[in-house]
């Protein structure tokens, strides 16, 4: 699809563009694992349909002011709602919000998108309010979910949306992405390629913070260590590999930060909106600056802003000094996907498939774990893993679930020297 930031995902991007060129559902979703593209290829759809290029097949053409406005997060006719507050949900309150604001007139007087990004966080109330506009929706509206586990969403709402799957990318791709955007070297890009597993945002984020790729071999050669401990030993062990955990978190998540509106302007400008349109009339945004009108450089799959109020430390049970809640939560998802990616690479060494690595630099201490590893004792953690993923997303204790996870690694003897 000319003029698409998406790579890697060919039966999706020619769904888009049949999308842009024909007519477009009211609702799509987008599902697939994190950082694969669905919020870029969410943005390049709305790009698109916003775009003001005569020729459709030429759309987006990234040079009109509808594609301009899309670029800089500032299209009025574009919103996108993310999770925030203390259990990092989507809530009821921010999906109202939204519908109140699609019932309007558009501003540019085109289409009008809404992007909810992992939308899996959504909880019960707001997806049943959701539910509400997409049974009912206003004329001209596009609304995109993209969800990391479509499974966590209604029935009801995945039976009433165009559903497109998009997978990881092949890491060749990845290379020639990371090349293309000049944010690194081609030895680094491999590397930066190998380690996210087919996720170009996660390659882009690694490309830009290498302080979380330190954290990242950090932890790999930890949870090694990890194999030869004794259970009082490892309590101790999974703590600090919790901590560099978050620092990596943290990295990836400095790397991807959007350049978007402030969310107080935001709420201000739909307060606006929502205040005239209760006195019968719609109302024209302020125009943006022509230096926010420049598009920014980077367009990675990254999260947005929500809609949501601002929620302060105290509000959110959070302690100055000390990770909050969905700081601990993240930090534990995060270690989770690195362990997995480790878990695999031991079980591929074992069976002798050592060609897809995530990190070539650590083949010798694979072979001599994976070795002295029992028959079936990756695979059973493996899927203890995905448990244990899903316990945190219920709220589960993070540190307790690490606890739980560090007693239930395999175990091997230390190598004789």
């Amino acid at each position: 699809m000319g003029g698409a930031f998406t790579r890697g995902q060919p039966t999706a991007l020619a769904a888009v563009r049949a999308m842009i060129e024909g007519q477009a559902p009211h609702a799509v979703l987008l599902g697939g694992p994190p950082s694969v593209g669905k919020t870029t290829l969410a943005l390049d759809l709305a790009a698109g349909l916003l775009c003001l290029d005569p020729v459709p097949a030429d759309r987006p053409c990234r040079a009109c002011r509808g594609c301009r406005l899309v670029a800089s997060g500032n299209h009025p006719d574009l919103h996108r709602i993310a999770p925030g507050g203390p259990g990092d949900q989507v809530r009821i309150d921010a999906i109202r919000a939204l519908a109140a604001e699609l019932a309007l007139l558009p501003v540019e007087g085109g289409a009008r998108l809404a992007v909810i990004e992992r939308a899996q966080r959504m909880n019960e109330d707001a997806q049943n309010a959701l539910l509400k506009t997409l049974e009912e929706p206003p004329g001209g509206v596009v609304i995109v979910l993209c969800a990391d586990d479509e499974d966590r969403l209604l029935p009801t709402i995945r039976s009433r949306c165009a559903r497109l799957r998009l997978g990881t990318v092949g890491a060749r791709q990845i290379e020639a992405w990371l090349a293309e955007r000049g944010v690194t070297d081609p030895p680094a890009a491999a590397q930066m390629a190998r380690l996210a597993g087919g996720r170009p945002g996660l390659a882009l984020a690694y490309a830009l913070a290498p302080d979380g790729v330190a954290a990242r071999a950090e932890i790999d050669r930890s949870l090694l260590d990890l194999l030869a401990l004794r259970p009082y030993l490892r309590l101790a062990a999974v703590k600090a590999a919790l901590g560099r955990a978050r620092d990596l978190s943290d990295a990836i998540a400095r790397a991807a930060t959007p350049v978007v509106e402030p969310p107080d302007r935001e709420a201000a400008r739909l307060a606006a909106r929502l205040t005239s349109a209760r006195r019968g009339r719609a109302v024209a945004l302020e125009a943006p600056s022509e230096a926010v009108l420049d598009p920014i450089a980077s367009q990675a799959p990254v999260a947005g802003m929500t809609l949501e109020p601002a929620v302060d430390a105290a509000d959110a049970g959070e302690t100055p000094g000390r990770a909050s809640p969905i700081e601990r939560r993240r930090a534990a998802a995060q270690l989770i996907d690195v362990w997995r990616d480790l878990a695999l690479d031991l079980e591929r060494t074992r069976l002798g498939d050592a060609r897809r690595l995530h990190d070539p630099g650590l083949l010798d201490e694979m072979r001599s774990a994976a070795g002295r590893l029992p028959d079936g004792a990756i695979g059973s953690f493996i899927a203890r893993l995905a448990r244990v993923g899903e316990a945190i997303e219920g709220n589960a204790s993070p540190e307790l679930a690490m606890d739980v996870l560090a007693l239930a690694w395999p175990r091997i003897e230390p190598a004789t020297r």
